[in-house]
């Protein structure tokens, strides 16, 4: 009699930690849902709609939005244009500066923790607005940086006014928040055995040699991390363009980012049903660039477990 009554009175507690477990979950489900899949699947369906922010009806146009979008919006085009020079410049100087200070900061000496602090600390404000305005000011005409070159003579520019050099200097401020990467690069270089730089040393390697062949291919995985990090946040920039252009993406366009035009036909424009489409095209380009980062990086990623396998 015991083992049959026995699973019938398990059932109403394993019913009750069940529904414990949804309860618990409950904040992030409804957030999940009211936060971010109600409305991604919303602005897919004003994607092809020409609803206007200020307007009273939304009219079903189907692709008419996404064929006005690659066949004649030239400011598309061109916002497309910065945001990938931005990003394939940006991301790999940005990866190159926080590999090498991480190389610097490798070994433990004194004073050792308080620079790691100090290089990792503009990526906790870096992202501010308040940042954003301290370099442009730095950058100004009358900056402190123009007042550094004519200290040697060199005649400074509105670096931020000037088509030629502002992209440039949006990408530099890019490649100062290199903290994060540098603190993962740090940890990835823990985990190299120090075993192998020592018997590449007794064979007489140097120490490029020991870089390119025990310390790239042991932090590949660790460099592949940062990658696909480093160029999804670098097409998705946003605070600095704006910014530094004064909310404009100017001057003449030329650090008009694609999540800064977007802005513009949602909130200036209040084209919603266009810079949906807009959002779209974006979130599917980013999730085929990772795709291609992934099928490609089993090409030149090394894993230590691979060779046991």
């Amino acid at each position: 009699m015991a083992t049959t009554t026995a699973p019938a009175r398990t059932r109403p507690r394993r019913w009750r930690d069940g529904l414990a477990g949804y309860v618990f979950l409950s904040p992030f489900l409804l957030g999940f849902l009211g936060i971010t899949a109600i409305p991604m699947l919303y602005s897919l369906y004003l994607s092809f709609t020409d609803y206007e922010l200020l307007g009273q009806t939304s009219n079903w146009i189907g692709f008419a939005n996404y064929r006005e979008l690659f066949s004649n919006d030239t400011q598309f085009w061109h916002a497309v244009r910065v945001t990938v020079v931005f990003a394939f410049v940006g991301v790999p100087l940005k990866l190159a500066a926080a590999l090498g200070v991480a190389l610097l900061l490798s070994r433990e000496r004194r004073g050792t923790g308080l620079f790691r602090a100090l290089f990792y600390l503009p990526s906790l404000i870096g992202g501010s607005v308040a940042i954003a305005i301290i370099w442009r000011a730095m950058f100004d005409r009358t900056g402190a940086f123009n007042n550094l070159l004519a200290a040697f003579g060199i005649e400074g520019r509105p670096w931020v006014n000037d088509p030629d050099w502002a992209l440039e200097t949006l990408i530099l401020l890019a490649i100062w928040q290199f903290g994060a990467p540098m603190v993962i690069f740090l940890a990835g270089l823990k985990q190299i055995p120090v075993e192998l730089y020592e018997a590449a040393a007794v064979d007489g390697a140097g120490g490029w040699r020991r870089f390119r062949s025990i310390t790239l291919p042991m932090l590949s995985p660790v460099i592949f991390f940062n990658l696909v990090l480093e160029t999804i946040n670098g097409f998705q920039g946003f605070t600095s363009a704006f910014v530094l252009s004064d909310g404009t993406g100017g001057p003449t366009d030329s650090t008009l980012m694609y999540t800064l035009q977007l802005y513009f036909k949602a909130w200036r424009d209040f084209e919603m049903g266009y810079a949906s489409a807009m959002a779209w095209v974006f979130l599917l380009a980013i999730g085929l660039l990772t795709v291609l980062l992934f099928s490609t990086g089993r090409l030149w990623v090394h894993y230590a477990d691979e060779e046991g396998s």
